[in-house]
């Protein structure tokens, strides 16, 4: 318990930081070949270039600090854990997660504007680490690091094919990578936003993409998610770009939570991952799963948790969510944290099975 409430104390100090694709073809994205780069300036090979890094895990046995035997937490059961490491200065701040359709291959990013890909390793049906990790910094139009230009926040991802979408927080845009020239090598060029995305607060704004890929409705639309954008009513502000429908609808807000990242089941239902905080209520997690046939501009949609968690567990600033199914017919979700490059905070990979 002593060390449960240490961790609380030490979170409620940075508060702050809390505050700040289609599944079958992930795998394709990650195996092109042979890479189509566009030359770089001679100064830029060696900036560019993804530089191997060596991430240390530690499994965490169980998910629940006051019962260690409880795998159940409303409709997902605890499989596995690890808390990474790594001695790579610029790891950390991990803000979006997608992985291939076995749950191995995955491409994430930090809100530095940094690649981070790899493979998760499995022992049996619990993650065991993480091989063959690389970093690089992410290209903008220019093929210069997207960092030379003040795009700093990078708080989304979202896979249609070898089309990376990743949202920029701070600036409120999207950029569209095409991960056929050249994976994580590849240049951002700027996707044209509707004009509430640029009204977006500073620091509340895209925190999650999701790509609707063909036989759901609206396919082929970009679903874009505020943090904390709020419409008149208090709800969150939520935008489908292209698409049949493009237009606005609104998230309904409740108990204080903000998104924080976003993926779309096969069977048609949005999952919005949720955080919030404050000094009465402390740290939660809530996901909550949202019928897409409800989504269209203009619509306030809504959808019940399943799954809500807090201190008692162990948890910390989750922002990246993703789904794949096993051979077995398992639906797993992955969650990852950003540590906001804190030493007082961690960066988690949990994994559970959905059950209901």
């Amino acid at each position: 318990m002593r060390a449960l409430l240490s961790r609380r104390s030490l979170l409620t100090q940075v508060a702050a930081g809390f505050s700040s694709f289609a599944l079958s073809r992930a795998v394709r994205a990650q195996s092109v070949a042979p890479p189509r780069a566009k030359p770089l300036p001679p100064d830029l090979h060696s900036v560019a270039a993804p530089v191997a890094i060596e991430v240390k895990a530690r499994p965490l046995p169980s998910f629940d600090l006051r019962d260690r035997s409880r795998v159940r937490f409303g409709s997902l059961e605890y499989r596995s854990g690890l808390v990474l490491t790594s001695s790579f200065p610029e790891f950390g701040g991990l803000s979006a997660l997608r992985l291939d359709t076995k749950g191995e291959r995955f491409v994430s990013l930090s809100d530095q504007g940094s690649w981070f890909t790899g493979r998760i390793v499995y022992a049996g049906r619990e993650m065991s680490g993480l091989a063959d990790v690389e970093a690089a910094p992410m290209l903008g139009p220019d093929g210069r690091p997207i960092t030379t230009r003040g795009w700093y926040d990078s708080e989304s991802l979202a896979l249609d094919g070898s089309i990376a979408y990743v949202g920029l927080e701070r600036v409120n845009q999207i950029l569209r990578f095409d991960f056929n020239e050249g994976f994580i090598r590849a240049r951002g060029e700027v996707v044209p936003v509707p004009a509430g995305v640029k009204r977006l607060p500073n620091n509340k704004g895209l925190e999650a993409l999701v790509f609707v890929p063909q036989g759901q409705p609206l396919a082929g639309t970009l679903i874009a998610l505020s943090e904390r954008g709020l419409d008149q009513r208090g709800n969150l502000n939520a935008f489908l770009i292209g698409g049949p429908t493009p237009g606005q609808f609104a998230v309904h807000r409740t108990d204080n939570y903000d998104i924080s990242d976003a993926v779309l089941l096969a069977s048609g239902d949005l999952l919005i991952l949720e955080r919030k905080f404050s000094l009465l209520s402390g740290v939660g997690i809530r996901i909550r799963r949202i019928p897409l046939k409800s989504i269209a501009p203009g619509a306030l949609v809504d959808g019940p948790g399943i799954f809500e968690v807090d201190l008692g567990q162990e948890i910390d600033n989750m922002e990246g969510i993703d789904v794949h199914v096993t051979a077995d017919g398992e639906t797993m979700l992955t969650m990852i944290s950003d540590d906001n490059f804190s030493l007082i905070q961690r960066t988690l990979l949990l994994q559970f099975k959905l059950l209901d």
